[in-house]
């Protein structure tokens, strides 16, 4: 069964840029898509980006669309995102998310589909 652990996130100024990793072990990083979702106070989990397990193919969420960037390194069992241009209402945890698949690369928006969940990293962007 996989395992994901996330790390970078801190507190940072709007405007700033910070880089959230996320270490996977225990089954063959491969056969999974990943993604980010993030959870601010008082609000629902919400999509950020998603990629491919080959990293052929990403896709983001319309709010930090050309800001973020989702990358994977399928030889280190890691998948990264990038942050820029970072805005308050980007204060959120960030969790790391993985969907086992077989024979396609459906890049799911909602987080029923995965199955193997991070404990989150917290990033609190102040104004």
């Amino acid at each position: 069964q996989l395992q994901l652990v996330e790390s970078g996130g801190g507190l940072v100024q709007a405007g700033d840029s910070l880089r959230l990793s996320c270490a996977a072990s225990g089954d063959t990083f491969t056969m999974y898509t990943m993604a980010w979702f993030r959870q601010a106070p008082g609000k629902e989990r919400e999509f950020v980006a998603a990629i491919s397990r080959r990293g052929t193919s990403s896709n983001y969420a319309d709010s930090v669309k050309g800001r973020f960037t989702i990358s994977r390194d399928n030889a280190l069992n890691a998948v990264y995102l990038q942050m820029d241009s970072l805005k308050p209402e980007d204060t959120a945890v960030y969790y790391c998310a993985a969907e086992y698949r077989v024979w396609s690369d459906i890049l799911s928006s909602a987080p029923g589909p995965y199955e193997t969940w991070g404990r989150g990293t917290q990033v609190t962007v102040s104004s």
